[in-house]
């Protein structure tokens, strides 16, 4: 416990000491538990930035580049309920490299705004804080994978863990909770989809200048509200408004 704990430690303080404004573009991520809306809002801010006349790039992780998309596959088929944690870990790092290099980093360098739909911080909580493997190893591994690039924002969707799996179960089938599928990671236990919620909370606490908490049990227009509230407060910062 103590050396899981010292090892927590560490990962935040290098996440802080990364600079968070890399190149001349805006690199924004959108983090949470499964079902908090973070592809609803992603999609909505870019529909407003892109109504200001701003560069905008929306991804998603894993995916956003043909290799990354073809990894997801691999990651979210229930058929794979023998993939070991470590593996997962090693596949979402090779996914977001791609992910970086072929995409994120040249829209920055053309001074573009980039939403991800997920990212780093995805692997430090899946698979370290509630996956249980080693969260030095994972950060150092992702720091590699990406060049030590990291968000000047991430906008962390808080819902508690049974209403977000709720949600997928209405949004996606309509159907009971007793009979509902979802993809490999939306079918662990909810006691795992718990240790998420709480760890992405633990992230954020120790990063308060690049988290952005939003509560996300409210309707999506009003989550939409703080999240371009927030936005506004950057854009002018950057000289974009």
């Amino acid at each position: 416990m103590r050396r899981k704990r010292e090892s927590g430690l560490w990962v935040m303080g290098e996440l802080q000491k990364i600079n968070k404004r890399p190149g001349e573009g805006l690199f924004i991520s959108f983090e949470g538990p499964d079902g908090a809306g973070k592809t609803t809002q992603a999609r909505l801010l870019k529909e407003q930035l892109e109504a200001l006349g701003l560069p905008v790039l929306l991804t998603r992780e894993p995916g956003g580049t043909p290799i990354g998309e073809a990894i997801r596959k691999l990651l979210l088929n229930p058929s794979f309920k023998e993939m070991t944690v470590i593996s997962e870990a090693l596949l979402y790092s090779a996914a977001r490299a791609q992910l970086v290099s072929t995409l994120i980093r040249p829209a920055l360098d053309r001074g573009e705004i980039v939403l991800c739909d997920r990212y780093l911080d995805s692997s430090l909580v899946y698979q370290g804080l509630a996956g249980g493997e080693d969260l030095e190893m994972i950060a150092k591994i992702n720091l590699w994978a990406t060049g030590k690039l990291l968000p000047a924002l991430t906008i962390l969707l808080d819902l508690e863990a049974r209403r977000g799996l709720e949600r997928l179960q209405k949004a996606e089938t309509g159907a009971a909770v007793e009979t509902w599928q979802g993809d490999r990671v939306e079918q662990k236990e909810l006691s795992f989809h718990q240790r998420v919620q709480q760890g992405f909370l633990q992230l954020a606490a120790r990063e308060k200048e690049r988290f952005f908490v939003v509560p996300a049990g409210d309707k999506p227009e009003v989550v939409r509200a703080k999240i371009w509230h927030k936005m506004q407060e950057i854009l002018t910062q950057k000289g974009y408004l």
